[in-house]
């Protein structure tokens, strides 16, 4: 499956702060359950990417 690959699969993200001082980036769906745990200074990394992200697929929406 990669990035362009649609899927039927339901999840759930949830984002926040945890007692560690790291970003946790909480994935679930269905019966699975996905913690990724990121040193701030990576979540605004992966912050920035998905502005990167949001700012092309919205150029190539106005394209087509």
């Amino acid at each position: 499956m990669g990035i362009n690959t649609e899927s039927d699969i339901v999840a759930n993200l949830q984002i926040g702060p945890t007692d560690k001082g790291m970003v946790r980036l909480f994935v679930e769906a269905g019966e699975f359950e996905v913690p990724m745990d990121f040193e701030p200074e990576e979540a605004e990394e992966i912050a920035e990417e998905i502005r990167a992200a949001a700012q092309s697929a919205r150029a190539r929406k106005t394209r087509g």
